[in-house]
């Protein structure tokens, strides 16, 4: 509705052109599309200006066996000239480049190059290839534009974008015909503009006029930096978090980028802003944090890693060590997951004698980030990143994305964690603070420094980003490989200035009283008796359930069972003390066949350094029906009384004969439950076996079955993208071919001549309206052959110079006569193809009766003339 009000009130209105220096340079915007792209490509051309000072390079999913007609299609929409990409050309303003099918582009020193992908078919990211090319080649003046689209592609392009100081722009993903690629990139990176695709020109240009890629550096005076210290204020106090020793530089281009949004042309009016509207201070916050990050990144500082700095720890570190690791600014956990592989890749390929394990600590201040890298969860853009072969052995497939597998994700724990106040990670062999001392001021570089001095092991390793300066490091650590920013702790150093850190700024959290009530609870002398009578009458009782879970305890039963150390677990066989382990599962087992009872009689019990004769009777409950099925396990005392002994031989030991009847007893009693058991054994062996010969079947069906449909899915969606935008072409073909058939039909009309086209058959193709009034003709007729029409003409041989005509190829022009004393000029040619092929033949019928009437009258008036001639001779 917005831009049907602005048209109608300035139909000719288009954005105002940005003023871009020449010594800058003009921006390059990509342009990622997918599947309903074109119609937003559309809206978008449609509202940029001809001199608008930038290029733009169009990427898109298209099938790469189909010549695509992109170029034309936007040629109609735009003033610009649309060139489709060669190899190696040069990109210039006021420019659009179209990606030819079957191709990935990059841009290197302003010059496009073409590659050919890997993958004809299934996942291509020729938008994420582009993005990063872009971020790289003109960095903070690089536009990266998201339409319409499905899957992931670009995401990962706009992350380096983003992280070089570009702009991102976005189609809202509501107007999007289309929304899983505009709502990829909205949840990767903060989108400097949203809004629907006619919109986006206009507010770009808008955006680029004070936009910190295009203005010069800005002087921070003093009344600039006292307003940017107000922002500081602001934000620690929402966020707790301290930005007052970060470069004043990056804070004021990222403030400035933030007033571009919202067209706020003063930082003071920004201030007010902010203050009006406390959720900016959020987005600004995650705007200072920069947390673009992606797996294995700067390949040859993991290869090193890898190759040489693990197993130099492998071989000075003991057998059994357990390394611990500190990432610093984590973000959403990929660098913490590219260690944990490498470890594992490291060890397995040396195999060294001895075992080690790794603990990563990986922190960062942006709590959603950590909850991100928790899940582990990650889009399929990472197959850029990871090779195939660290996919499939270190993620799992889930749908559209790639997680983690537990084996990596257990070697990681992830904890918010302010680097520059909070307490430090010691004992550390590995750490690595990549591409975040860039942003923070020499005197916090130092002091961090520091940190990392004191919790680094003696032979420790520190790992910083390409970017980072050597000058912060005050002479504290020893480098093994400048390029790449690897470090070893120096032991000896002379810096023994204390660690000074702000101190920690916090939100204030509501404190809430909860009020425990007290539960009145009506007095019955009924249950208060049953309670007295269970409690200090009734015997000890467990009531289980099928698996021996304790559902109830009556009475005190610790004389019988006791908690199992270590997690808690209340399954009975876990509880039974020492001589009720071996006789409980047996019973259990028998109890469980009927409801009749079982009684194990004189079981002796380990009771807390002694022993107790219990007699155990176990029933299986039939009613009441809420608890029919559970086990009633019922523990009664017996006096260890020796029985009186009334006759006793010189040669007979009553001790020995009373404990050899007891030792006979015990023995039955462990055959019958030694026999019970192996027989039960060997079904469950049987049953498991075979239950395993079927899951293990089963498992490598789905296995084979769930890669099938993988690949076909991916195969699909790329065709689905490829179909949706030949659809789009062939549509934009249909409609002009309607209107070509509309021009030619009024073209032919207009001629005024009877017109009839038959095919290689002579049946009907096509006719003019004039031809009606000398056949018998309506449009339902088409198909028909010509033969069968009622004619005025009086032409019996058309049929046979038709076909002579077809032979020879020769036209054939003969005048004819018609009903109503009417004559016509015939003329029957072939119908020639635009690839010159004969497909038929056209018939012209021109009127021609006045002529005739004209050539009679002047034949007889020849004749009176030779006549008078005659008779005057």
């Amino acid at each position: 509705m917005k831009t049907e009000k602005t048209k109608k009130e300035n139909p000719s209105a288009k954005p105002t052109e940005p003023k871009i220096s020449n010594q800058i340079g003009f921006p390059i915007v990509g342009i990622g599309a997918s599947a309903g792209g074109l119609e937003a490509l559309e809206q978008f051309f449609g509202n940029v200006p001809k001199n608008c000072g930038f290029a733009f390079v169009v990427i898109q999913h298209l099938d790469p066996n189909h010549v695509g007609m992109m170029p034309e299609i936007l040629q109609r929409t735009t003033p610009m000239k649309v060139i489709q990409i060669t190899d190696h050309i040069k990109v210039l303003p006021n420019h659009i480049y179209i990606i030819p099918p079957n191709k990935s582009t990059s841009l290197l020193n302003g010059y496009l190059h073409l590659f050919k992908p890997v993958e004809l078919r299934g996942l291509k990211l020729p938008i994420d290839f582009f993005l990063r090319s872009l971020a790289d080649d003109r960095e903070d003046k690089s536009i990266g534009v998201i339409l319409s689209g499905m899957g992931s592609d670009g995401s990962s392009g706009v992350k380096a974008i983003k992280e070089k100081g570009g702009i991102v722009v976005v189609q809202d993903p509501l107007t999007a015909k289309f929304d899983s690629m505009p709502q990829s990139a909205v949840d990767a990176v903060n989108v400097d503009i949203l809004d629907s695709a006619n919109e986006l020109p206009a507010k770009l240009i808008e955006f680029l006029k004070t936009s910190p890629a295009i203005m010069p550096k800005p002087e921070i005076n003093d009344k600039n930096k006292s307003n940017l210290e107000k922002i500081i204020i602001l934000l620690r106090t929402q966020t707790g978090h301290d930005f007052s020793l970060y470069k004043k530089n990056t804070l004021y281009r990222r403030i400035e980028r933030r007033m571009s949004v919202h067209q706020i042309d003063k930082i003071a009016n920004y201030i007010h802003f902010i203050q009006e509207n406390p959720t900016e201070l959020d987005i600004l916050f995650k705007e200072l944090l920069i947390g673009v990050t992606s797996f294995f990144r700067d390949a040859m500082v993991w290869d090193k890693l890898k190759e040489s700095v693990l197993p130099r720890l492998f071989n000075e570190l003991p057998n059994g060590y357990s390394l611990r690791a500190w990432i610093t600014g984590v973000s959403t956990g990929e660098e913490a997951y590219s260690l944990a592989i490498i470890f594992r890749e490291a060890y397995e390929k040396i195999k060294p004698d001895k075992n080690f394990t790794l603990q990563i600590f990986a922190t960062d201040i942006d709590t959603n980030a950590i909850e991100k890298a928790r899940k582990g969860i990650y889009t399929h853009n990472i197959v850029s990143d990871v090779s195939p072969e660290r996919i499939n052995r270190f993620f799992i497939k889930e749908g559209d994305y790639f997680r983690v597998n537990s084996s990596i994700r257990e070697m990681v724990v992830f904890a918010p964690h302010n680097v520059t106040k909070d307490p430090p990670f010691t004992k550390l062999e590995l750490l690595l603070c990549r591409n975040l001392l860039i942003y923070m001021e020499p005197e916090l570089q130092k002091k961090l420094m520091n940190v990392f001095h004191y919790s680094l092991n003696k032979n420790g390793i520190m790992v910083l980003g390409s970017a980072e300066n050597d000058n912060s490091q005050n002479m504290q650590f020893v480098p093994l490989d400048a390029k790449l920013k690897i470090y070893a702790h120096a032991v000896k150093t002379t810096y023994t200035a204390p660690l000074d850190f702000p101190a920690s700024f916090s939100s204030k959290i509501e404190q809430v009283s909860n009020e425990i009530k007290s539960v009145k609870v009506s007095e019955n002398i009924q249950v208060l008796a049953d309670q007295i009578l269970l409690q200090q009458f009734a015997p000890s009782s467990v009531l289980v359930n099928q698996d021996g879970d304790v559902l109830y305890i009556t009475g005190r039963t610790g004389k019988y069972l006791e908690p199992a150390a270590g997690k808690a677990n209340w399954n009975i066989f876990a509880m039974a003390r020492e001589g009720l382990q071996n006789e409980l599962p047996s019973a259990i087992r028998k109890a469980k066949q009927n409801y009749s009872k079982i009684r194990l009689r004189k079981v002796k019990v380990g009771t807390n350094g002694g022993t107790q004769i219990v007699d155990i009777t176990l029933q299986q409950i039939e009613k009441p029906e809420t608890i029919k099925g559970t086990i009633m396990i019922v523990f009664d005392d017996v006096a260890d009384n020796p029985k009186p002994i009334i006759r006793k031989s010189k040669k007979e030991n009553p001790n020995s004969t009373i404990r050899e009847q007891e030792l006979e007893n015990e023995l039955l009693r462990k055959s019958d439950e030694l026999q019970s058991t192996r027989e039960e054994m060997q079904t469950t062996q049987e049953e498991l076996k075979s239950t395993n010969e079927e899951i293990q079947s089963t498992n490598e069906e789905l296995q084979s079955t769930n890669e099938e449909l993988t690949t076909s899915k991916e195969e699909m969606q790329s065709l689905n993208e490829e179909l949706q935008t030949v659809n789009v072409e062939l549509q934009n073909k249909v409609s002009d071919l309607i209107l070509v058939n509309s021009d030619m039909k009024n073209l032919l009309n207009s001629t005024n001549i009877a017109t009839l086209f038959l095919d290689r058959d002579l049946n009907i193709r096509r006719f003019t309206d004039k031809l009606t009034k000398l056949f018998k003709l309506r449009p339902i007729d088409i198909g028909r052959p010509f033969t069968d029409m009622v004619t005025d003409l009086e032409y019996p041989e058309m049929t046979n110079d038709a076909n002579e005509v077809l032979r020879t190829l020769i036209y054939k022009e003969i005048a004819i006569p018609a009903k109503g004393q009417k004559w016509f000029t015939v003329r029957i040619m072939p119908y020639r193809t635009l690839d010159d092929r004969i497909d038929g033949i056209v018939i012209t019928f021109i009127d021609v009766t006045e002529t005739k009437k004209m050539e009679d009258e002047l034949s007889k008036a020849k004749a009176i003339i030779h006549e008078h001639k005659l008779r005057k001779s």
